[in-house]
C-alpha cells in the first residue's frame, strides 16, 4: 500500500510518500481501505516532535472507510462494512488495522468525509462540556480555538445546551462564519485581549467554564477570566507555547482545572464514550451536528496538508484522500 511516511520527525517536509507493507489483520481486529483521512489536532504535534512506533512512521489518529479484512473473534463487523476508527498512529496510508472496538459504524445516509472527523473532535469536544466540564443550561462557555474541530463541535453542543457561547478565533471572518454555528460573542485574539474581551462581555463575571485547547500563555488567560468557581479544562496545547502557568491564580476564586484527554477515557470508560460517539455521528446524519470540511488534499500531498493546518488559515477540517 501507499502511505505518507517520515523517517525522523520535524516540519511537514519531512513526509514521503512511499510504499509500505500491507497491515496485517490481528484476532479482534479489522483492516480498513482508507477512503478519507481527517488530519487530527494532534497529527501534526506527532509529526513535529512526537514518539515513532516504526520507522518509517505512519502518523493519524483517526480515517474512515471500508473495511476488507475481519479478524478472528470480531462478531460485530464485516467485510464490506463502512466504519471510521481512531487509534494512536497510522491514518495516512491506503489500509489501517485497528481493534473492531476502535471503530463505529457510519449511517447509511453520512458521507464518509464527514464521518470521517467525528469521533475524536466532537467526542472530546462533549466530554470537555458535559462530562468533565459539567455545563450547565443557562451557564457561559468560552471556547478557545473556535474555527477547529474540537471547537466548532464544542460551540454546537453548547448552544443546543442552552448555555451562552463565547469563542475566540484569528479572524473577524472566521468569527462571522461561526454564528451559524451558535456563536454568541467572538473574540479576534490576534487583535484584542481576550481575557479583557471576556470580562467586558460578561459583566466582569468571567465565564462559568472554558474549554482551552491552545495551552501556554492562553492557558493563564483562560484562568484569569474565568468566573468565582469556575471550570477550566485543558485539552492540549496545539499553540506550542513552552510558557508554564501559574496555577495559583485559582485559589482566590475557588476555581477548577481538569485535564481531559479522550483516548484515556476510550480505554477506560470504553461503553460510554463509544456510545456517545455513536450517538454524534448519527446527529450529524440528521443534520443536528455539522461538520464543517474547509478542504481535501491527495494522500501524496500530506506535507502540504499539515503546513495548510499549521497555517491557522483553516475554518474547519483538513482531509486526506488515498
Amino acid at each position: 500500500m501507499k502511505a505518507a511516511v517520515y523517517y525522523e520527525t520535524g516540519k511537514p517536509d519531512v513526509f514521503r510518500y512511499e510504499e509500505v507493507p500491507d497491515p496485517v489483520c490481528a484476532p479482534g481486529g479489522v483492516v480498513i481501505d482508507v477512503e478519507a483521512v481527517s488530519i487530527e489536532g494532534g497529527d501534526p504535534l506527532h509529526r513535529l516532535a512526537g514518539e515513532m512506533a516504526a520507522t518509517p512512521h505512519v502518523v493519524g489518529y483517526q480515517c474512515a472507510g471500508v473495511i476488507a479484512e475481519v479478524g478472528p473473534g470480531v462478531e460485530d463487523r464485516a467485510v464490506g462494512q463502512r466504519v471510521v476508527g481512531a487509534g494512536l498512529h497510522g491514518s495516512h496510508a491506503e489500509k489501517r488495522a485497528l481493534p473492531a472496538a476502535a471503530t463505529w459504524v457510519i449511517p447509511d445516509e453520512l458521507d464518509l468525509s464527514r464521518a470521517a472527523c467525528v469521533p475524536i473532535a466532537v467526542g472530546t469536544a462533549d466530554d470537555c462540556l458535559f462530562e468533565f466540564g459539567h455545563l450547565r443550561r443557562g451557564e457561559s462557555v468560552l471556547v478557545h480555538a473556535g474555527a477547529s474541530g474540537v471547537g466548532m463541535a464544542a460551540i454546537q453542543l453548547a448552544k443546543q445546551a442552552g448555555a451562552t457561547v463565547l469563542a475566540t478565533a484569528s479572524s473577524d471572518e472566521k468569527l462571522a462564519r461561526l454564528e451559524e454555528f451558535g456563536l454568541d460573542h467572538g473574540i479576534n485574539y490576534v487583535e484584542t485581549d481576550f481575557v479583557a474581551a471576556v470580562r467586558d462581555l460578561t459583566g466582569g463575571r468571567g465565564p462559568d467554564l472554558v474549554v482551552d485547547s491552545v495551552g501556554g500563555r492562553t492557558l493563564q488567560g483562560s484562568m484569569e477570566c474565568a468566573a468565582y468557581r469556575g471550570r477550566i479544562i485543558s485539552v492540549g496545547r496545539a499553540g506550542r507555547d513552552a510558557f508554564s502557568p501559574d496555577v495559583s491564580v485559582l485559589h482566590p476564586g475557588n476555581k477548577t482545572l481538569t485535564g481531559v484527554f479522550l483516548g484515556a477515557e476510550l480505554v477506560i470508560n470504553a461503553g460510554r464514550v463509544h456510545s456517545m460517539i455513536q450517538g454524534h455521528l448519527q446527529a450529524v446524519a440528521d443534520a443536528k451536528l455539522r461538520i464543517e470540511i474547509d478542504r481535501s488534499y491527495p494522500l501524496s500531498a500530506a506535507a502540504e496538508a499539515h503546513a495548510y493546518v499549521e497555517s491557522r488559515k483553516a475554518f474547519g477540517r483538513v482531509l486526506l484522500i488515498p
